[in-house]
């Protein structure tokens, strides 16, 4: 992982091997962040994304291990129990041009992932909600 800071702005280089959520926490537990937007291109051919099913109050896992561009990645990074929390949806297009995402789980980069991170002074914290199965934000 390669970044650059510019105030309040973090640009993100992953490499080849890197999974896209780990690198993410890693970077975010390195510089502090505690409250950011984030968003994000790049190519990755392990890719794991899930669907909420409210009723249930469970995801559901779409694997997929073969090559994909991930046309869209945005999401929040905030806190829970003191850690960098995650929250990331993203969109992948596959060979044969159609598009699969969710709420991501897994990504793999097979190339490059380009992500910037628009940091914001303050924390939010998150909370397990029972009445959704969730982890909320507490605002």
């Amino acid at each position: 992982m390669k970044y650059k800071r510019f105030g309040e702005d973090i640009a993100v280089r992953l490499e080849v091997g890197e999974e896209v959520l780990s690198s993410l926490a890693e970077l975010a537990e390195r510089e502090g962040v505690t409250f950011a937007e984030v968003s994000g291109i790049g190519a990755v051919d392990e890719f794991c994304v899930s669907v909420f099913d409210v009723k249930a109050k469970k995801y559901f896992d779409n694997d997929f291990r073969e090559p994909l561009e991930i046309v869209s990645m945005s999401g929040t990074v905030t806190e829970q129990n003191g850690k960098p929390y995650l929250h990331l949806h993203a969109s992948a297009g596959r060979a044969d041009g159609s598009v699969v995402g969710g709420h991501l789980k897994r990504a793999v980069v097979s190339a490059t992932c380009e992500i910037v991170l628009h940091t914001v002074y303050g924390r939010v914290p998150r909370f397990f909600d029972d009445a959704t199965g969730l982890n909320l934000m507490d605002v």
